[in-house]
């Protein structure tokens, strides 16, 4: 009964979001990963305007793709949170993982209060002291539920990377798919390509956003320096709803 009930709310939540009739509501939550001031003064700092760029994106991207809405997305800043959404079994049994989901969508009822209408997406930005860690935990954005953790360095020189990362985890939200290789990390062709017709292995001026890397020479790829460096693809617009 409760795996029913889920499957159907979650069906109902992504017919509504698909036909892109009104705008996306996104609401994120900062959490501050660790002890660190740093991190904590980070968090606290939050501004809205600091993610206005990806309802910038959105805009933009959407037009290319024939989307009406002057602003498909609208982001919400929530409140920071305490509470550390549980860790993903990687490498986990079938059951394992559609256990963790349970468990992240529960997590998320007991701790994801938003003032306002309801949003249609919520995205957990779980920020690190990057002189703690070297290297982030992977983030994942979930379909069934909308659902993302995105795993982030609690620096301002960041701001454009992490949020890259963040859009690329709300598309899987939306249904987008990953469009690398996740043996290299590098971007499959032609899908992961924003430019595809240059062919493969030539160096591209854009990185496909869920490619998350811009080919620069055979076997070489980069982390774009923020959003405005990427694009969507076809494939990723088709899987989200627009182009259609």
């Amino acid at each position: 009964m409760v795996l029913a009930h889920v499957a159907i709310g979650g069906w109902l939540l992504r017919a509504r979001t698909a036909s892109w009739d009104v705008p996306l509501r996104v609401a994120i939550f900062p959490i501050a990963a660790d002890g660190s001031p740093r991190t904590r003064e980070h968090v606290d700092g939050l501004t809205a305007d600091r993610f206005e760029a990806i309802e910038a994106w959105f805009a933009e991207e959407g037009r290319r793709y024939g989307v009406r809405l002057v602003r498909p997305v609208d982001v919400q800043l929530a409140k920071p949170l305490v509470a550390i959404p549980p860790a993903p079994p990687f490498g986990g049994h079938a059951l394992e993982i559609m256990f963790w989901s349970l468990q992240l969508r529960w997590w998320v009822w007991q701790h994801a209060d938003t003032e306002g209408p309801a949003p249609h997406v919520k995205l957990f930005l779980v920020y690190h002291d990057p002189r703690l860690t070297s290297a982030v935990p992977h983030s994942v954005g979930l379909r069934e539920g909308m659902v993302g953790v995105v795993h982030v360095y609690a620096d301002r020189g960041q701001t454009a990377e992490n949020l890259v990362v963040a859009t690329h985890e709300l598309l899987h939200t939306l249904g987008a798919t990953d469009k690398y290789d996740p043996a290299t990390n590098l971007p499959s062709f032609p899908d992961g390509y924003a430019e595809p017709a240059r062919g493969p292995g030539v160096a591209q001026d854009f990185a496909e956003i869920m490619a998350g890397r811009t080919p620069v020479s055979p076997g070489r790829a980069e982390m774009p320096p923020g959003l405005d460096a990427t694009l969507v693809g076809t494939l990723t617009a088709r899987e989200i709803g627009w182009g259609r």
